[in-house]
């Protein structure tokens, strides 16, 4: 299921985040949780962060949304700026979804941040000998959740180059 951060919030909140070409950077999040996909929505939105968000609920929606995207190029559906995709997901897991990203020419340049409750040390180096570009262990509260959104969005669309 797709839900793009609400438009009608865009009003109320401090536009700190990056634009290319006037657009905002989407940000898509792969969870099949409907708990964490809910604190992630309220942690952007507590952050005033206004990329759109679109959701998705395990790696096959992802690659769907993602083989969309890049078959419409230049269309007005354009690749997310960032994957944010959780480990244990059903049918296609993170890891799964990681190789398939890395495997295709169109979609291999994706900053892909591996977000999830594991904290397993074997995860973290699995995630990165995939491609992983980060690896962030899931806060327990949502406080902590809105510091790593905070982070996410200085990093990623304040510090670092992304690709048009």
């Amino acid at each position: 299921m797709r839900r793009p951060f609400p438009s009608r919030m865009l009003g109320h909140l401090r536009f700190r985040s990056r634009f290319v070409a006037a657009r905002l950077l989407t940000i898509i999040v792969a969870d099949d949780d409907d708990d964490d996909r809910e604190m992630t929505r309220d942690a952007f939105m507590e952050s005033r962060i206004a990329n759109p968000l679109v959701f998705v609920n395990d790696g096959v929606e992802l690659l769907d949304y993602l083989h969309a995207a890049a078959a419409a190029e230049g269309a007005d559906v354009a690749l997310p700026a960032l994957v944010l995709l959780d480990l244990n997901m059903p049918r296609v897991d993170g890891p799964q979804a990681l190789t398939a990203i890395r495997a295709d020419p169109r979609l291999r340049h994706l900053p892909v941040v591996v977000l999830t409750t594991s904290k397993s040390d074997q995860d973290v180096l699995k995630c990165y000998q995939g491609g992983a570009n980060s690896f962030i262990t899931k806060p327990v509260s949502f406080q902590g959740l809105v510091d790593v959104v905070r982070a996410l969005d200085r990093y990623w669309f304040n510090i670092v180059a992304l690709p048009d």
